[in-house]
C-alpha cells in the first residue's frame, strides 16, 4: 500500500510507504480500559474505545505485550507467544481487535519480545533440564568462575538493567544463565540458527497469519552479544556489577540477524517494523538499521531526547540531571536532520511506557493554566516534526506524573523498586533522596496509571467497586477524555486539529527538512521546516514555541522565513488565531506560520 507524496528534493510526485505518514498510538493494555471490573485493562475494553482513536486521527494501534506471561515485568517476560494472558482476553479477542480496527482503516501492530523469554517458557524449561538437552544452546549458559578461596562468582561482572548481576546460578545443571533484565527473563541465544527459526515461525508468522500488520520490536539491537564474555571496566567502585552495554548492544552479527528477520518474515509479509534501539547515540550507528537499501527495519526509536534528565542508565539512572532548553533543541535537531540525503527514516515521540509524562518533564504541570498551555505547546512540537509520529495513551488528554505526595507503595514497576531499594540498601541517605526525587520525575510507573476516561469513580477505567491494579490519578475529575471531547479549548481538541494540519501539509511537517532558529536561546524553541518545491518556491513553515513560564518576544518571522511579512500567515496558535504576529509570546504559547 502506498500514498502519493511530494519528493521534497525534486518536487516530483512519487510514492512513499504508507507508514511514513501514519500516526501510531501506543496502548498499554493493563491501564487502558477494563471491561469486566477486575481492575485490569483488557482487549474487550480496548475494542470498546477504538472510536476514540479513530476520532483522534490514529492510523495504527500498537498494543504493548499481551502474550501469556507470569508478569514479572508487565508481559515483557513471555511464557507462550501463541497465547494471550487470560486477564487481557483470548486469541479470538485479538482477531476481533484486528477486524474492528481494519474496518475503520486502522492497522494493528503487536509488541515482539524476542531478546529473552520468561523462565516459564517451555523452551527455557527444556534448556535448563540438562546440559545435553537439544535446546540447551537456545539460551546462554556459562560456567562459574572461582577465586583463590574457592568462592563461586558469575562468568562476568556485568550489571543488568534492573540493578543486579546479569547472571543467575542454576543449581540443577551447575551453570549460570544470562539475563540482561530480571532473572525471570533469560536471554535467547541468537547465535543458534534453530532458535532464530523458531522465533520467526512461532512468534512472528503466527500473528501475521492472523492479520496483524507488524511489530514494535523490543530491544532490537541486543540480539548479538560479544562472544568473548569478558569483564567490563570498573566504572562504579561502589558495586560488584559494572555497566556493560558495549558487550551486548550493536554486536558483531546484529545486522546479519535483522536482515535475516527481514528476508524471512518482515519483507515477505510486508510487515511494519519499528525497533527499540537503545545505547546507540550516534546517527552513523542508526542509519544501517533503517536504510531502505539495507532491508532491515522500517524505523527505530532512538532515545536521546526522551532520556534527557536521566542519569547514566545504570546506577544513577534515576538521579535527575537538569538540562537547558538548548540541549533539548540540539538533540531534536540531530535526530530530525540525520536522515536528510539518505534513504533512511525516523520516528517522532516524547512519551512511552518506559518514561515519565511529557508535560511533567518538558512542560509545566504546576498550575491548571500552565498545564493546559504547555500541553498544547508539546502537541505542536510533536505534530510538526519530521518522521512517523507516535503518541502514547493519555498524551492526547494531557495526563501527568503521579503526585509527589504518593509514597513508594504506589510504584509497582520492577525497575523503579529495584533502583529505590538499591539506593536504600547503600545506606547513603543523600543518594536515596536523589533517587526518590528522580523517580517522581522519571519513573516508568507514571505512564502506567489508568487512563482517565471520565469523572466517574475510578475515572471510567473500571467499575466503581473495582480495585484498579494501579491507583487512579488524583486529578481525574478535572483531566479526562469526556470533559475534553466537547471543549474546543482542550488539549484533546488541539491534538485532533494539529494532527489534521500535520497531514494536510505533510510535505513540510512529515517529510520536510528541519533547521533550528537561534539554537542558543534558552526560552524560545523555534525551527524552520521546508517541504516541496512549487512554482512560487519552496513551501515553508516556521514553528515558534515559548518553552518558559514568562512572556517572551516573538522572533522576526519574515527574517527567519526569508520572505515578506505579507507572504506569511498564522496557520495555528495554541492560544487561538487572534495572536498578534509581532508581539510577545505568552507563557508556553506556540504558533506555526506558513508562507503558502
Amino acid at each position: 500500500m502506498a500514498s502519493l507524496q511530494w519528493d521534497t528534493k525534486s518536487g516530483i510526485a512519487g510514492k512513499t510507504q504508507w507508514w511514513k505518514d501514519a500516526t501510531i498510538y501506543q496502548v498499554y493494555p493493563a491501564s487502558f480500559k477494563d471491561s469486566n471490573g477486575d481492575g485490569w485493562g483488557d482487549l474487550p475494553g480496548l475494542i470498546s474505545k477504538i472510536d476514540h482513536l479513530q476520532e483522534l486521527g490514529v492510523d495504527v494501534v500498537w498494543v504493548s505485550p499481551i502474550f501469556e506471561s507470569p508478569q514479572k515485568d508487565m508481559g515483557y517476560d513471555v511464557s507462550d507467544y501463541q497465547a494471550v494472558y487470560a486477564p487481557y482476553g483470548t486469541v479470538d479477542d485479538v482477531d476481533t481487535l484486528v477486524a474492528e480496527c481494519h474496518a475503520r482503516n486502522i492497522k494493528v501492530i503487536l509488541d515482539l519480545v524476542v531478546n529473552h523469554t520468561s523462565t516459564e517458557h517451555e523452551w527455557f524449561k527444556e534448556s535448563r533440564s540438562s546440559r545435553d538437552n537439544p535446546k540447551r544452546d537456545w539460551y546462554i549458559w556459562k560456567p562459574a568462575r572461582y577465586d583463590e578461596d574457592g568462592i563461586r562468582h558469575p562468568p562476568t561482572n556485568w550489571r543488568g538493567y534492573f540493578a543486579s548481576s546479569t547472571w543467575t546460578w542454576d543449581e540443577a545443571t551447575s551453570q549460570y544463565y544470562l539475563h540482561l533484565y530480571a532473572p525471570d527473563q533469560p536471554d535467547l541465544n541468537w547465535e543458534n540458527a534453530a532458535c532464530r527459526e523458531a522465533i520467526y515461525e512461532n512468534t512472528m508468522k503466527f500473528w501475521l497469519d492472523r492479520g496483524v500488520d507488524g511489530f514494535r520490536i523490543d530491544t532490537v539491537n541486543k540480539y548479538s552479544k560479544r562472544q568473548d564474555f569478558i569483564d567490563a571496566p570498573i566504572t562504579d567502585a561502589q558495586s560488584p556489577h559494572q555497566p556493560a552495554p558495549e558487550m551486548w548492544c550493536n554486536g558483531p552479527r546484529i545486522h546479519e540477524f535483522i536482515h535475516e528477520m527481514y528476508e524471512k518474515v518482515l519483507g515477505p509479509y510486508k510487515a511494519l517494523s519499528v525497533g527499540e534501539l537503545s545505547n546507540t547515540p550516534h546517527p552513523s550507528q542508526v542509519i544501517p538499521y533503517v536504510s531502505a537499501a539495507a532491508q532491515e527495519l522500517d524505523m527505530v526509536f532512538e532515545f536521546s531526547v526522551i532520556r534527557l534528565g536521566t542519569g547514566n542508565g545504570f546506577g544513577a539512572k534515576y538521579e535527575y540531571q537538569p538540562y537547558p532548553l538548548s540541549k533539548l533543541k540540539s538533540l531534536t535537531e540531530t535526530w530530525q536532520a540525520f536522515i536528510e540525503g539518505t534513504d533512511a527514516w525516523t520516528t517522532v515521540f516524547c512519551e512511552n511506557h518506559d518514561n515519565g509524562r511529557a508535560i511533567s518533564r518538558f512542560g509545566d504541570d504546576s498550575t491548571p493554566e500552565s498545564w493546559l498551555q504547555s500541553g498544547k505547546a508539546i502537541a505542536l512540537w510533536q505534530t510538526t516534526m519530521t518522521g512517523t509520529l507516535f503518541l502514547y495513551q493519555g498524551q492526547e488528554i494531557g495526563m501527568v506524573n503521579m503526585p509527589p505526595t504518593w509514597g513508594m507503595e504506589e510504584y509497582k514497576d520492577i525497575e523503579s523498586r529495584n533502583f529505590y531499594f538499591e539506593a536504600a540498601d547503600s545506606g547513603d541517605q543523600a543518594r536515596l533522596e536523589r533517587t526518590r526525587k528522580g523517580l517522581q520525575i522519571l519513573a516508568r510507573d507514571h505512564s502506567r496509571i489508568p487512563f482517565q476516561w471520565d469523572d466517574s469513580p475510578n475515572s471510567g477505567f473500571t467499575t466503581a467497586e473495582a480495585q484498579p491494579w494501579m491507583r487512579v490519578h488524583d486529578n481525574f475529575q478535572s483531566v479526562n477524555a469526556a470533559r475534553q471531547a466537547n471543549d474546543p479549548n482542550s488539549i484533546l481538541s488541539f491534538y485532533k486539529y494539529a494532527l489534521r494540519l500535520r497531514k494536510e501539509h505533510g510535505d513540510v511537517f512529515i517529510h520536510g527538512s528541519f533547521k533550528l532558529v537561534d539554537p542558543e536561546d534558552e526560552f524560545i524553541f523555534a525551527y524552520l521546516k521546508q517541504g516541496s518545491v512549487t512554482d512560487n518556491g519552496r513551501r515553508k513553515a516556521l514553528v515558534v514555541l515559548n518553552m518558559s513560564r514568562e512572556a517572551r518576544p516573538c522572533p522576526d518571522i519574515s527574517r527567519a522565513m526569508k520572505c515578506r511579512q505579507d507572504e506569511v500567515r498564522l496557520a495555528v496558535g495554541t492560544r487561538g488565531m487572534d495572536s498578534d504576529q509581532t508581539q510577545l509570546l505568552a507563557p508556553w504559547e506556540g504558533r506555526v506560520y506558513i508562507n503558502y
